[in-house]
């Protein structure tokens, strides 16, 4: 199984401010990295962590297992208002893990074959395969489009329900180079990235969760609570982004930018303006080239 490096860990618990005695959430465990430097700090603490797929849940508990203060949850992050109630901070690093990736099994990566799959969470329905295969071409252009802003989404559409059936993840991607033009065929970067990026956002409702979950975390974040929030790609970005200025502001309706003699006024107050992963980070760890990370803290309820 390969190792999952996590991105800008240093930085996110720096922005976490991981206080002694808190209760804390890792609402994406992946492979336990961030976790890991949470418990750390923690002391007699105590951890929530979501995960949706039950390998990376199983692989933490082993190393993890030294850490007695964690509950570990099999669900998704936006469901989490359903277990807790008060919590001092939230951590979410919405990227893929890199055993998931890496595994070919799995079916997320286009540079391993394997089955068309793309479930974090293996008990659910829908898969890469019913996507690929069974959606209307319009449907299929409309996902690669919105969520892979895949600009010859039309052309791969149409390539795949000519195709079909189409059964693995190399089978894909030779369909979609096969839709595409020679000058984006020799254009820097995976031809199929943006395809297999807009696929597994449909297979997982991923957009779906983070903006449920940005609807309702406010519910159980504690006053000086922080949410701290890694994202990798802009469909991302931008709803963590808005969200973010839009806790932040002091009139919603007219933007106010906040100022310095205005803080107190605010619900929330961002930590930053959106970090990314230096050089050198980027150098030992590829994936952490798209990452963005931002966060907020809570000031005060909307009771006040």
């Amino acid at each position: 199984m390969s190792k999952h490096i996590p991105v800008m860990p240093e930085r996110a618990i720096e922005l976490l401010d991981v206080k002694d005695g808190g209760i804390y959430v890792d609402g994406t465990l992946g492979r336990g990295g961030h976790s890991k430097l949470i418990l750390d700090r923690l002391g007699n603490g105590k951890l929530y962590c979501f995960d949706l797929d039950e390998e990376a849940i199983d692989e933490c508990k082993q190393n993890l297992k030294d850490h007695e203060n964690v509950v570990y949850i099999h669900d998704n992050f936006m469901n989490m208002n359903k277990y807790i109630c008060h919590v001092d901070g939230i951590l979410l690093d919405l990227g893929v893990s890199s055993p998931q990736f890496d595994e070919a099994e799995r079916g997320f990566s286009y540079r391993y074959d394997g089955p068309l799959d793309m479930r974090m969470n293996r008990e659910d329905e829908l898969s890469a395969y019913q996507v690929i295969n069974e959606y209307p071409q319009e449907e299929l252009a409309r996902i690669l489009w919105q969520y892979g802003e895949e600009r010859n989404a039309r052309r791969i559409a149409a390539e795949i329900v000519e195709n079909r059936p189409i059964d693995t993840t190399m089978q894909l991607v030779d369909v979609i180079k096969s839709a595409l033009p020679a000058k984006v065929l020799s254009k820097k970067g995976h031809p199929a990235k943006q395809t297999f990026q807009a696929i597994r956002i449909e297979v997982n409702h991923e957009l779906d969760s983070l903006k449920s979950f940005l609807s309702r975390f406010d519910e159980i974040l504690n006053v000086n609570g922080k949410l701290v929030i890694i994202t990798f790609h802009s469909l991302e970005d931008k709803l963590v982004k808005h969200c973010f200025k839009a806790l932040s502001t002091v009139n919603d309706d007219k933007r106010i930018a906040l100022r310095p003699e205005e803080i107190e006024k605010a619900r929330y107050i961002l930590l930053n303006h959106g970090d990314k992963a230096d050089e050198e980070e980027i150098e030992a760890n590829r994936r952490a080239k798209s990452a963005i990370i931002r966060g907020v803290k809570k000031v005060y309820d909307k009771e006040r």
